[in-house]
């Protein structure tokens, strides 16, 4: 599945407490669930939180996938982008 970045511009996003940050977290996985149960491939792996950003890294069948869970969870999907490589420091060695 392709793996995509999310930027998710959300205003002082960066300087929510824990009870905020579990409370987005918890909405983003009900309406995972939802769409696992219907049938929809899409996962989340783990967010950045920035500044008034977010960054959030998921992997699903397609694009549209991650459109309709930022249009079901309420969390705003600006900037989607689909990670075409990754290298690490390993990569350096021959």
């Amino acid at each position: 599945m392709p793996r995509y970045v999310i930027e998710r511009d959300i205003p002082a996003i960066g300087s929510a407490d824990r009870d905020t940050l579990r409370g987005a977290a918890h909405k983003s996985n009900s309406v995972l669930a939802a769409m696992k149960a219907e049938q929809k491939n899409i996962q989340w792996e783990h967010s950045y939180v920035a500044g008034d950003k977010t960054f959030c890294i998921y992997i699903a069948d397609e694009e549209a996938l991650i459109h309709e869970h930022a249009d079901r969870s309420g969390f705003p999907a600006t900037l989607v982008t689909e990670v075409r490589k990754m290298i690490d420091p390993v990569t350096a060695e021959g």
